[in-house]
């Protein structure tokens, strides 16, 4: 009786252990710069996906873009995944990587790209049109500024409020794609810019089969504690986790 006891106590110990295996891959390899919120980043959505009771593999190896090992995710982060704008042979979604991931994409599989992930394989048109825009530049430094809520309607933006001021290395981008769902800009006066429209900070979108959620923001380390980025992480997370209208699975861009 006392061993079964004791084996019985071992299996509901693992039991949350196992309910968390698989589901989101945080991918954070780069070969352009390096972001020091990386590891805050890796962090913040370990526990996002744990508050799911999904498990979380956090990889800096190429090596993982494999159908049968990213079969095993719901959802795969590119957290900053930065490559040289200027040598092509340092983007790794190259042969059979790439073919893994539209693989994974055209499955119906979810893309949360962050921050400096738009800052990445810029000689890959798929990947270009996957986030829908390339980094261009930013103004200096990581001025405060006020962003504003583009669709409160989207179910990533249900929690959060109309506006918010708050600090970070806000990004302009070059080659935006009109077709996404547009979620957060940013007023370019609040940091002294003389842009006459709002810049895009974070959309959605469907590509192959695939749902993408890309948020500009995220550089300094203290966004991932902060309860508002955090948040609309979460949002960004949910929906590309939920089944509802917004992904619909055979939607084309």
């Amino acid at each position: 009786m006392r061993r079964l006891l004791l084996i019985l106590a071992s299996v509901l110990a693992a039991a949350p252990a196992a309910a968390q295996q698989g589901g989101i891959l945080i991918y954070s390899g780069t070969t352009g710069y390096r972001h020091d919120s990386i590891p805050a980043g890796i962090e913040a959505v370990r526990r996002l996906a744990a508050d799911r009771g999904l498990g979380a593999e956090a990889s800096e190896d190429p090596a993982i873009f494999t159908p049968e090992r990213l079969s095993r995710f719901r959802v795969i982060v590119l957290l900053s995944t930065t490559t040289d704008p200027k040598n092509p042979a340092s983007e790794w979604l190259v042969g059979p990587r790439a073919t893994a991931l539209r693989q994974f994409v055209a499955n119906g599989g979810g893309i949360l790209a962050i921050h400096a992930a738009a800052d990445s394989h810029y000689h890959s048109p798929w990947y270009g049109r996957l986030i829908g825009g390339h980094f261009e530049h930013h103004p200096p430094g990581t001025p405060g500024g006020r962003v504003s809520i583009a669709n409160p309607s989207h179910p990533a933006n249900r929690s959060l409020p109309a506006t918010v001021e708050r600090t970070d290395e806000w990004y302009y981008f070059d080659d935006y794609d009109p077709r996404s769902s547009l979620l957060m800009t940013l007023d370019p006066a609040s940091i002294g810019e003389r842009d006459a429209n709002a810049n895009p900070m974070a959309w959605t979108r469907h590509v192959d089969g695939g749902r993408v959620f890309y948020t500009a923001m995220g550089h300094t380390t203290e966004s991932y504690s902060e309860p508002w980025f955090v948040d609309h992480l979460a949002g960004g997370l949910d929906w590309l986790l939920d089944a509802g209208p917004f992904s619909r699975p055979g939607s084309r861009l």
